[in-house]
């Protein structure tokens, strides 16, 4: 049994190799650079943008989703739910036939993961550590749910913004926060958020996030631009420190507020289970 699956999964390997043709990394944008005051137009347009569409409780999708670390890259099809604020689930499946190899399930304190091919269940903690090993960015769990939706909260109010920049038909506002600093870009014409930079004490940006092919959703009763492709971007990440770790998600379909996830994983049936603190990486990473 073991010999038929490391051959099973040898197989999903070769099919999964045959998309990595098509590997997309992560798009910058240019950054405005034409330091300008923070008016009343503007500061309301920051607070709207800020809100992200508060209405927006669950998300039901499809999603293409291309993994470059320092020494690898991957290519794999997902199927993502997400509970605002609370839990997620992604279906991981790779190859030309779609072949599901993994259920990845997060919730506020735990990290469950299902080899599906190996029958092997990693029950872990949330944390920056464990989330590198499932999906090769340590962004924290709610960064990355927020990014799933394609909708991220901006906490800071308006009395936080040190500045303001135009340029490339967008707006940036920088704001401090506790750990540093973010750079918020927005598009005044869209009236949505375009890119989000965080940047540590010193200065140094940490992590890049930038939103794409915005389409317009009635959710609750309210139009909504929401972007398809999302993607991040973290400087130095992980244990290592070294280079530079991209997560693009680029949604073929999804829906929203069709139905809350289970605040519950199934547990699979004799799986095997391992300590997903003390495992060093995961088959598909």
């Amino acid at each position: 049994m073991k010999r038929i699956g490391l051959m099973v999964w040898a197989f999903c390997l070769l099919v999964f190799g045959a998309g990595c043709s098509e590997f997309r990394s992560v798009g910058r944008q240019e950054l405005p650079a034409e330091q300008i005051a923070l008016i009343a137009e503007y500061a309301d347009l920051y607070r709207e943008v800020a809100a992200a569409s508060p209405n927006v409780v669950s998300l039901d999708g499809y999603a293409d989703v291309w993994i470059k670390t320092p020494t690898r890259q991957k290519r794999v099809f997902c199927n993502i739910r997400v509970n605002r604020g609370a839990e997620a689930r992604m279906i991981v499946s790779v190859g030309l036939l779609g072949w599901p190899v993994a259920d990845m399930f997060f919730s506020r304190d735990q990290l469950y993961v299902h080899d599906m091919i190996n029958n092997l269940l990693f029950v872990g903690s949330n944390n920056d550590e464990n989330l590198e090993k499932m999906l090769g960015v340590n962004s924290g769990y709610r960064l990355l749910s927020e990014s799933l939706l394609g909708l991220v909260q901006i906490s800071e109010p308006v009395s936080a913004i040190r500045s303001v920049k135009k340029g490339a038909g967008t707006l940036m506002f920088t704001v401090d926060t506790e750990s540093g600093s973010k750079e918020i870009v927005i598009n005044p014409a869209a009236r949505t958020l375009t890119a989000l930079l965080l940047k540590n004490r010193e200065g140094v940006t940490t992590t890049e996030l930038h939103f794409k092919n915005h389409e317009t959703l009635t959710i609750a009763g309210q139009r909504t631009l929401v972007p398809k492709e999302i993607d991040m971007l973290l400087f130095n990440s992980g244990s290592g420190g070294n280079g530079e770790h991209q997560l693009v998600i680029s949604y073929d379909e999804r829906s929203f507020n069709k139905g809350r996830l289970s605040s519950t994983f199934p547990l699979p049936k004799k799986a095997r289970v391992i300590n997903l603190d003390e495992a060093k990486a995961l088959p598909w990473m």
